[in-house]
């Protein structure tokens, strides 16, 4: 359970991972040698799984993004593993979740560009043999993106 001090520690951490350990035990009202035990604490916990710098898609010619729908042909737990150790091995493919309804997979996927995707489909996707079915939808503009979550300070 985590308490307010390392709540208030990983809300800062996840907004700016780069902070000084000393600038962060002075947000927390902290020494910095406290601070540090807390936040080893909370890597070691897997509350913190890791530090990342956030970059921008278009910076790399990343200019389509994709949700893909997937219907496997059956369902069963071999094929969901095959199919996800698969997918998790393809580059382009950056979030994969099981949902519910009539498809068994969503996937958040980048290409540089249509044609990119559709090579993509053709020669990666399309090629895992338990797939039924693929339904993508292309996003057109993304208002925003959040990879910061809402923590309580309760």
């Amino acid at each position: 359970m985590l308490d307010k001090k390392d709540r208030l520690i990983v809300e800062i951490l996840q907004r700016n991972g780069r902070i000084s350990m000393s600038d962060l035990a002075q947000e927390v009202n902290l020494s910095d040698t406290p601070c540090l035990r807390r936040v080893k604490k909370l890597e070691q916990a897997g509350v913190i799984e890791g530090y990342q710098a956030t970059l921008n898609r278009q910076a790399f010619n990343l200019n389509v993004l994709v949700y893909a729908f997937v219907r496997l042909s059956a369902n069963s737990d071999k094929l969901a593993t095959q199919f996800e150790q698969t997918v998790a091995s393809l580059d382009q493919v950056l979030e994969c979740s099981v949902v519910t309804g009539a498809y068994d997979y969503l996937l958040k996927i980048i290409a540089e560009d249509l044609e990119d995707y559709e090579g993509f489909v053709k020669k990666s996707l399309g090629r895992i043999d338990d797939i039924a079915t693929i339904e993508s939808t292309v996003v057109l503009k993304q208002t925003f993106s959040r990879n910061v979550l809402p923590i309580k300070m309760n």
